[in-house]
């Protein structure tokens, strides 16, 4: 089970732009299928973007398409979220998970190991 560890978080004004990060160890990085979840007070997960391990294959929920993009660097074992306008309904806990090895990346079961989660707040 490979170690998720995830950094980037904090306050922005609507309309802002903010990068989330989240390191990987503990596996071989470039064959699993990597995803960003999101979670607020009193709401269900949400699973907002996955990436295929072979980078060439993406999902994203409709309220973040055009606004959010997941990459990765697998030389750096990390994954990225690129948050841009951002909207007061986006703050939420976001967390990085990762699949097993040559797992899905388009469906909340294919995913396996989850990061601590960090905290996004977007103000109006």
């Amino acid at each position: 089970q490979v170690q998720l560890v995830e950094s980037g978080g904090g306050l922005v004004q609507a309309g802002g732009s903010l990068r989330l990060s989240c390191a990987a160890s503990g596996g071989t990085f470039s064959i699993y299928s990597m995803g960003w979840f999101r979670q607020a007070p009193g709401k269900e997960r949400e699973f907002v973007t996955g990436l295929s391990w072979r980078g060439s294959s993406t999902y994203y929920v409709d309220s973040v398409k055009g606004r959010f993009t997941i990459s990765r660097d697998n030389a750096k074992n990390t994954v990225y979220l690129q948050m841009n306008s951002l909207l007061p309904e986006d703050t939420a806990v976001y967390s990085c998970a990762a699949s097993r090895p040559y797992g899905g990346y388009d469906r909340t079961a294919s995913y396996n190991s989850w990061g601590q989660g960090t905290q996004v707040t977007v103000s109006s």
